[in-house]
């Protein structure tokens, strides 16, 4: 025990210690060593019964593989993992799911690499990078490794662009385009981002595709791919800004899905119409309206921006009122929701320090590199996202449940105002 817990004396050439770094990767060598033991001890219990005529088992512990480093957010972890024999001759063997056999760096090291290349550092300054966060030890992380992870992100960016989605019902979906400076480009590279959540209230993300500024014919192939891999219903709601491609293209697609308008992004659009001055009071104005309670409130304020800011800043007035119903629709679901559908919020968090880092990549990367970074840092920030709120009501949206200012409406409400609508129409 007073062996294992003993820490080597730095050697002054190698320069200074982390004595505390030390600890963690000694502790973190047992625990690993402990998981895979346990992992063995399950394989052997499975094969316990199978024994030859002496009543010996044919399938036992054999030793370890050879020693190899895993590197870890911690630095590198030397790690050995057991192996068994089959005396049967069925060639049986022991292969561990926490350290399967080509395995040389943990997915949460990898995940940093994206975030670093975005950083704008290159490839060839990557390892010096890595070592100042990892520390001298860094292996295994040359130019040339980190040019295959590249190639494998944009392999595995390939594979699930084609994934089935025939089991996939998803209750809204969130939209944008997210834009890029590339190299040999004149325009600017858009990624056409979705974001979906399922009835269970659990958001991700439903497509990551190149695209040319959020035109409607990238839209269109976008939304067609999705069909064609088997998602057939489209959502009850989509959530996105003022793009005409997409709200263009989604009927010729899901022609049942309702549109609702970015709260923030027509915020924004109607405040550069406005001196700076009045800013700030026309941005209050703006909130009591998707703020009000109920639909007749909401529209009550809507009126009264109208009314005071019309006759002297009209195309400021005019870009809100064009999309109107839009930007109420939100009302006709659950109010537990409304938090979530009244902007592209989903959309806008995951991207916005990638947003910021956008000048870094000019000149640095292609349009498969930057779609492949992007589509892994966007796996990557999907693991932390929470469900829905409210997630409970998406059963009774995809029913078709009526809500009106976000309650559900009874039957016998829901029939007086079907009557009124039919003579209304009539």
């Amino acid at each position: 025990m007073i062996k294992d817990t003993m820490i080597e004396a730095p050697n002054p050439a190698e320069g200074p210690r982390d004595d505390l770094t030390d600890l963690l990767r000694e502790g973190a060598k047992r625990l690993i060593a402990q998981a895979v033991d346990a992992e063995l001890s399950a394989t052997l219990a499975e094969f316990a019964d199978y024994k030859d005529d002496a009543g010996r088992r044919y399938v036992v512990r054999n030793g370890y593989l050879p020693e190899r480093e895993i590197m870890t957010g911690i630095g590198p972890v030397s790690v050995r993992v057991p192996k068994v024999r089959d005396r049967s001759g069925a060639r049986i063997k022991f292969t561990s799911a926490l350290l399967p056999p080509y395995i040389r760096r943990a997915r949460s090291v990898e995940e940093v690499l994206p975030w670093l290349y975005l950083k704008g550092i290159s490839t060839g300054d990557m390892q010096e990078a890595l070592e100042a966060l990892l520390g001298q030890d860094a292996k295994g992380l040359s130019p040339a490794s980190i040019s295959r992870l590249k190639a494998r992100w944009e392999d595995e960016r390939q594979a699930w662009s084609q994934r089935d989605l025939s089991s996939k019902r998803y209750v809204y979906f969130w939209i944008d385009g997210v834009y890029f400076n590339v190299r040999m480009d004149e325009a600017k590279q858009c990624i056409l981002v979705i974001i979906g959540v399922t009835e269970e209230g659990v958001k991700e993300f439903v497509a990551i595709e190149d695209g040319y500024r959020e035109s409607e014919q990238s839209w269109l192939m976008a939304l067609r791919d999705l069909k064609q891999r088997g998602l057939e219903i489209g959502p009850e709601l989509a959530v996105g800004d003022g793009a005409l491609g997409f709200w263009k293209a989604l009927p010729k697609v899901y022609g049942q899905t309702r549109s609702q308008r970015c709260w923030v992004h027509k915020t924004k659009n109607v405040l550069n119409y406005l001196p700076k001055s009045l800013q700030s009071k026309a941005k209050a104005a703006l909130q009591q309206i998707w703020m009000a309670p109920s639909r007749e409130q909401a529209h009550k304020a809507f009126d009264n921006f109208v009314a005071i800011y019309e006759a002297k800043y009209p195309k400021a007035t005019e870009c809100l009122q064009k999309d109107r119903d839009a930007l109420l629709a939100f009302y006709d679901f659950p109010a537990e929701h409304w938090v979530h559908i009244r902007t592209t919020n989903p959309v806008e968090s995951t991207f916005a320090t990638v947003r910021l880092r956008t000048a870094k990549t000019r000149g640095c990367v292609s349009r498969n590199t930057i779609l492949a970074l992007v589509f892994r840092l966007g796996l990557s920030a999907e693991k932390h996202w929470i469900k829905l709120r409210g997630f409970q009501r998406l059963g009774q949206v995809i029913r078709g449940v009526k809500f009106s200012d976000g309650a559900p409406v009874a039957d016998d409400q829901q029939q007086v105002e079907d009557g009124l609508v039919s003579r209304s129409a009539a």
